[in-house]
């Protein structure tokens, strides 16, 4: 399905909704270019879970864990990991295949170790249309 949002409040509703229908040991591959709103996508995400503490992209921690929602959230972002084998140290097998949401910011970086079936979503700008104009694509 692709998805067309005009502003960040709309990317973050679309990112609620998913959370919303999010289940148990699913994992969400996500991608697209710097400040497409990765980050604005996964607080509606976070929010759609049942998540209220503040959600940032872990850039410099790789990992961040949230409980207190209806389900845990391991939310990640890859963009300075150097090698899988920084992957490996956190035991992100636990994670990827646990009993919570996980979400990958900049999955295309660990493509190699993504579990089969992963819902991958594409986000993109399209300045010709606007600013604040983007598009969601989600692959189950």
């Amino acid at each position: 399905m692709i998805y067309e949002t005009h502003s960040a409040q709309e990317t973050f509703a679309l990112g609620k909704k998913v959370g919303e229908n999010a289940a148990a040991g699913q994992v969400y591959a996500l991608t697209g270019d710097l400040g497409v709103g990765k980050t604005v996508f996964t607080q509606g995400l976070a929010a759609g879970l049942g998540i209220t503490e503040p959600v940032n992209s872990p850039t410099f921690t790789i990992m961040q864990i949230y409980e207190e929602g209806r389900l845990p959230f391991y939310h990640f972002d890859v963009y300075r990991i150097g090698d899988i084998s920084e992957m490996e140290e956190i035991g992100y097998e636990e994670f990827f295949y646990g009993e919570g949401v996980c979400l990958i910011e900049w999955a295309e970086l660990v493509e190699e170790i993504l579990p089969e079936g992963c819902r991958r979503i594409t986000i993109a700008k399209n300045l010709a249309e606007g600013f604040d104009y983007r598009t969601v694509e989600i692959k189950d």
